[in-house]
């Protein structure tokens, strides 16, 4: 036999063992170890690889892994595995690609070093591993692959210190991950994290079983992403506009009446129509240490470039800016356009300190008390979810708009509205710029 192919079928073996273990002591992922096709042929890795579809191995290296502890292997296995359990492949587009790999690797790693099982249990994490997991958790209670790029890309990480981080937490081969969204596979995965998620529930009933990040990360992952656009519509009043309303208006009697009667028609068009649109607004935006400047102003030129752009506002608009953090820090009157880019460009984040929704809802309280809107039909919070939420449901809809991946939509009373949003979109061209 080839050289080569006693290696394919060691491979082979190793993964089969490795799959058969860790489906015997974590029976709630069977559907998720079962979804990629191991296979040899079509792609030469070093390591272990995949594209949602195949998993692609090097039999030289997973003997090597095993001859150095047999969690290795299963480490290895399951690192891959929950890539794509958690959508990490399909979530590439338009990101920086080592910065995107390097927050994968860490929030898979995170996952596998909390796991109490023996088939994965390893050495304890080296110190750099557990100085990064503290540091992060510092500003995120999940350590999703979302909100580390997010926290790495605030914090301006260098490609020195990417290249450092990697080599502590880097394991798999991630060239073959797709280059552009493909719908079906990620619906595919989307499935499979779903039923992972009632397998889990089913299996342990809420008792600690040390798999509980595995169900946050799945929880906070598996979101369905909003179409924000259309979602916006929702807040928008029936109203008079002066204007023509051609959709009214019957040219039959319009031209009868000129025919039979000289210049008097039987019927005019008219001078106002009902539209839908929004008059008065609030968006809140939660200044707490989840979020950052350039995002928040990235976000509100966004959401007004969607609203102006669909003619949704009057000519005369009242839209509130407020920012809370565990307190109302500012609140920002806009009546145009000109005042909303001055605000940009003079934009300031204030407050950094825990969160409490409720200071934001008294003070509309008030404004509606003194008679600040005349028909708010609603506001929208942006926020990751976590904070303190008032008791009672507001006279106006309230929404909760929060980024994929640290999104916390379970937290959300249930008059709350939720809507998540993939980064991707809020960084969108049209939306870069008033």
């Amino acid at each position: 036999m080839p050289q080569s192919e006693r290696w394919q079928k060691i491979g082979r073996e190793i993964l089969f063992s490795a799959r058969t273990e860790l489906y015997m002591s974590l029976p709630f992922l069977d559907a998720a170890l079962g979804a990629l096709a191991v296979t040899d042929a079509g792609y030469d890795t070093d390591t272990l690889a995949t594209d949602a579809t195949h998993l692609y191995f090097s039999g030289a290296w997973l003997a090597m892994q095993l001859e150095h502890a047999r969690t290795s292997v299963n480490r290895a296995y399951l690192h891959t595995v929950f890539h794509c359990l958690l959508r990490h492949p399909g979530k590439s587009k338009d990101r920086d690609t080592p910065l995107w790999d390097l927050a994968c690797d860490i929030a898979v790693e995170s996952l596998l070093d909390s796991l109490e099982y023996r088939c994965v249990q390893a050495d304890k994490p080296s110190v750099r591993r557990q100085n990064v997991y503290r540091r992060l958790r510092q500003n995120m209670p999940v350590l999703t692959a979302e909100a580390v790029y997010r926290q790495f890309r605030r914090a301006r990480l260098n490609s020195y210190d990417c290249a450092t981080l990697a080599r502590a937490f880097h394991v798999d081969d991630h060239t073959l991950w797709p280059a552009s969204d493909d719908d079906g596979q990620d619906q595919q995965w989307q499935r499979t994290a779903a039923r992972t998620q009632t397998a889990m529930e089913t299996i342990f009933s809420n008792q600690a079983t040390g798999g509980e990040a595995v169900r946050e990360q799945l929880a906070v992952s598996a979101q369905p992403l909003t179409d924000y656009r259309a979602f916006l519509r929702r807040f928008a009043a029936l109203r008079e506009e002066v204007a023509i309303d051609a959709d009214s208006f019957d040219y039959g009697y319009y031209a009868y009446g000129l025919r039979h009667y000289g210049n008097m028609p039987l019927i005019e068009p008219l001078e106002t129509r009902e539209v839908r649109k929004i008059e008065d607004f609030v968006i809140a935006i939660d200044t707490s240490m989840s979020t950052s400047g350039e995002l928040v102003r990235r976000f509100l030129s966004y959401t007004y470039s969607l609203l102006r752009d669909s003619e949704s506002f009057f000519r005369h608009i009242n839209l509130r800016i407020l920012q809370c953090d565990d307190q109302l820090r500012s609140d920002q009157r806009i009546t145009s356009e000109h005042d909303l880019r001055d605000y940009m460009e003079h934009f300031e984040l204030i407050g950094q300190s825990a969160t409490d929704f409720r200071p934001v809802f008294e003070h509309i309280d008030k404004l509606l008390a003194a008679g600040a809107f005349h028909h708010l039909r609603g506001m929208i919070y942006f926020t990751d979810g976590l904070g303190i939420y008032p008791k009672k449901r507001p006279k106006y809809d309230a929404a909760f708009v929060m980024l994929e991946g640290e999104a916390h939509p379970e937290d959300v009373p249930p008059w709350g509205i939720r809507a998540v949003l993939r980064e991707s979109e809020i960084f969108a061209t049209q939306g870069e710029r008033l």
